[in-house]
């Protein structure tokens, strides 16, 4: 066995989801930092209106990510319990069905969002003065579908089989090559907004390539013509455990969506404000969705291997070090919220400063309520690592609730200060499904 690939069915549960943690983290950071600079280049170097159209298309370039993700996470909660079951034959064909589903569905995506990004961006009420922009760089990203599913689908594999450090490899090279790229196609060429997409799709290409690099050389991974084979009730259940979670995603994006509607009918330094948190967002969560992946490979691995005393502890330690993680970045984004959501904005100091105004004042509301996302993120994970997705999909049905009916009412109410608290309730929302849902599987599974 690879010396990368690791069991997490032996050895104290802290230790193990900590040093599973640490390198998702890194590369969950420099995922974020090419995230972060193409937000930078575009709002200092294109402008406030370029900046709100990036926001215009976020939650509908996250919502076709989200969809992704779910797929290639719900693939790898068989691979994970394959693994720890010591059953390579199965695992080989479960990876090899995984394939296939996962190129066949990408291509489709493609197409269907290239077909309802138009339509998306008018329902979405976007201005008129950064249409033009926001349906350029939605084109350019759905385009980038199959490579963005590639590498996602690349990493959850070698996640299950407890391998957290080539993927950060793999980011590290990508973040230098988008951040390198994007310099060049915006400050140099002048491609505007169109570059920092083809910035984003090269980089996700060259992870996807030094992963499946890697891959190849792994004997576990080596992969036969009748492991691609589909199997219909092996490619069934790969559906069963991957469509609740791409649902899931896609009903929070929904629910996004409409919340971006709302802020549409605002100012622009309102949605430039709103805008930069959102891309700060993910430095907010990089932590927390580490432990998720995290919980999945080590309760999918331990319930493989029959271990099932161990889930439970590995919560309880999760939840502990979640708990401590979001008090220290809650007590940063406090202390230097301000200046960091500054380092997006450029234009005039009264834009500059009504936009630094927004984004501080909706980034210190989520961070004080960190601590309920963290937690949020080790149970729902626990549960989709037990191999039940649908449980997650209904809390993600209660987010979208919370979300776009905190965001309507408030806002006809206190105006665009309602805003602030729709991602907050969201969570809220979402812990009151997953609390009693983690409380019940425990008691079966005992």
């Amino acid at each position: 066995m690879s010396k990368s690939l690791k069991s997490m069915t032996e050895g104290t549960p802290r230790k193990l989801i900590i040093a599973f943690a640490l390198p998702l983290m890194a590369g969950n950071v420099f995922q974020q930092l090419y995230t972060i600079v193409d937000t930078m280049v575009v709002g200092r170097y294109l402008g406030v209106k370029a900046l709100a159209a990036l926001g215009a298309d976020d939650w509908l370039s996250w919502m076709m990510l989200g969809i992704v993700e779910g797929f290639a996470q719900g693939f790898a909660i068989k691979m994970a319990y394959d693994y720890g079951a010591k059953d390579e034959k199965s695992l080989k064909k479960t990876i090899g069905n995984s394939v296939v589903i996962a190129i066949l569905f990408s291509v489709g995506m493609t197409i269907i969002g290239e077909a309802v990004a138009a339509p998306a961006l008018r329902l979405l009420r976007t201005k008129s003065t950064i249409w033009s922009d926001a349906i350029c760089y939605l084109r350019l990203i759905y385009l980038g579908t199959p490579i963005i599913m590639l590498y996602n689908l690349f990493a959850s594999i070698l996640r299950a089989l407890g391998d957290s450090k080539t993927p950060l490899r793999a980011m590290i090279v990508a973040s230098i090559v988008n951040i390198g790229l994007d310099l060049l196609f915006v400050m140099v060429f002048h491609w505007g907004i169109a570059g920092a997409a083809f910035g984003t799709i090269c980089g996700q290409l060259v992870s996807s390539l030094y992963c499946l690099y890697y891959m190849r050389k792994l004997p576990l991974l080596s992969l036969g013509k009748s492991d691609f084979r589909l199997e219909r009730k092996l490619g069934g259940y790969l559906l069963y455990l991957g469509l609740p979670m791409a649902l899931q995603n896609a009903i929070i994006a929904i629910g996004g969506m409409v919340v971006q509607s709302v802020v549409n009918l605002f100012s622009v330094a309102f949605i430039g404000g709103f805008t930069a948190v959102n891309k700060l967002y993910g430095l907010l969560e990089i932590a927390a969705t580490s432990y998720g992946f995290a919980m999945v490979t080590y309760t999918g691995q331990n319930l493989g291997a029959g271990n099932i005393n161990r889930v439970r502890h590995g919560v309880r330690s999760a939840s502990g070090i979640a708990m401590v993680t979001s008090v220290v970045i809650m007590t940063v984004i406090l202390v230097f919220g301000r200046e960091i959501v500054g380092m997006f904005m450029s234009g005039t100091p009264k834009i500059i400063k009504e936009a630094t105004d927004v984004g501080y004042h909706y980034i210190s509301i989520m961070a004080i309520c960190l601590p309920i996302l963290y937690e949020l993120h080790v149970l729902r994970s626990t549960i989709q690592g037990m191999g039940n997705t649908i449980l997650p999909m209904i809390s993600g049905v209660a987010e979208f609730c919370m979300r776009t009916g905190v965001a309507l009412i408030f806002s006809m109410l206190v105006g665009e200060q309602g805003i602030y608290f729709a991602e907050v309730a969201a969570w809220i929302g979402s812990m009151c499904v997953l609390v009693p849902s983690y409380v019940v599987l425990r008691k079966r599974m005992n």
